[in-house]
């Protein structure tokens, strides 16, 4: 039941920014402080419900994944992109930058493609 409610994805699907708009997250993103930390009980509904908060408020979030090994960060990133619905805008180590456009408050108006 736990990994079905995961699963969910109640937003709208995510946009897949071009290059020039992810140079341009890449560097807002710079210095931003992580907002959300998985620990080692890897991603749960808390985890989800807080990303998913974060980025409707944010749009453009860091987070801090666990010391796992570099196939289980991809793994579990991998898996918090699909349930928010965001994209991935860079991933360095064990921190990684997270998009999703808020259709009712833009903080981060994207440049044209």
């Amino acid at each position: 039941m736990e990994s079905a409610r995961l699963r969910q994805r109640p937003y709208h699907k995510a946009m897949q920014p071009t290059d020039k708009q992810l140079r341009f997250l890449r560097g807002r993103a710079h210095g931003l402080k992580p907002v959300i930390q998985i620990g080692n009980q890897g991603l749960n509904a808390g985890v989800l419900a807080e990303t998913r908060r974060a980025l409707a408020d944010h749009e453009l979030i860091k987070l801090r994944l666990p010391g796992a090994d570099r196939a289980a960060r991809d793994a579990l990133l991998a898996e918090l992109v699909s349930a928010t619905s965001s994209a991935l805008v860079t991933r360095i180590g064990h921190v990684a930058v997270l998009f999703r456009a808020n259709p009712k408050l833009t903080r981060f108006p994207l440049p044209d493609a």
